[in-house]
């Protein structure tokens, strides 16, 4: 068995492959979950179910401040746990970006080790999903339109920030795979 290694573009690289993960962004009820799942069957891959709608699921209520860093980092390492069965890309709905991301929406603050994960987000690409699609509640885990919007532009300025370059998708499932295949066309020449 080789040895996995994570190179500096976000990939999982061994002798046989080299597979680069591709961050799912955006706020709640933005597409982020149906757009992997499409992600993946398009490119023949896997993808990264979000850890967090697990979770509120199990124990029937939303994450607690100290419980963040349990959400971040169960998310990675299902990531690398897939990473290992991936073909090529492999499609991760969310990150530690988006958990460090709500828990300072929600709580005021990422705590530091929440906040080391969201600084290495070594993802070879980074998409964002628009917010034009209709909000729809979900359980716990759905607060309100405004509250996507809010994050939402949270989500771009710290982006925009930390210089992390994305892309934004906007439309139907189909048309935002059709945008991802487009770019994603260009990083595999």
């Amino acid at each position: 068995m080789s040895a996995l290694k994570t190179t500096a573009q976000g990939g999982i690289k061994s002798e046989e492959t080299l597979v680069q993960r591709v961050a799912i962004l955006g706020a709640e009820s933005s597409g982020k979950s149906l757009l992997a799942e499409a992600l993946a069957k398009q490119f023949n891959t896997c993808w990264v179910p979000e850890y967090l709608r697990e979770f509120v699921e199990e124990k029937q209520r939303v994450p607690k401040a100290e419980e963040q860093i349990l959400i971040a980092r169960t998310q990675l390492a299902r990531e690398d746990a897939l990473a290992k069965n991936a073909r090529d890309w492999l499609f991760c709905d969310t990150t530690p970006l988006m958990t460090a991301l709500y828990s300072r929406y929600y709580f005021g603050e990422a705590d530091a080790a929440l906040a080391a994960l969201e600084q290495a987000h070594h993802y070879a690409f980074t998409i964002v999903t628009a917010t034009d699609i209709p909000w729809v509640p979900d359980g716990l885990q759905r607060e309100s339109a405004a509250t996507r919007q809010r994050v939402h532009d949270e989500l771009i300025s710290t982006l925009d920030e930390r210089e992390i370059p994305f892309l934004m998708v906007e439309g139907s499932v189909h048309e935002r795979v059709e945008q991802v295949q487009f770019a994603l066309s260009f990083l595999m020449a």
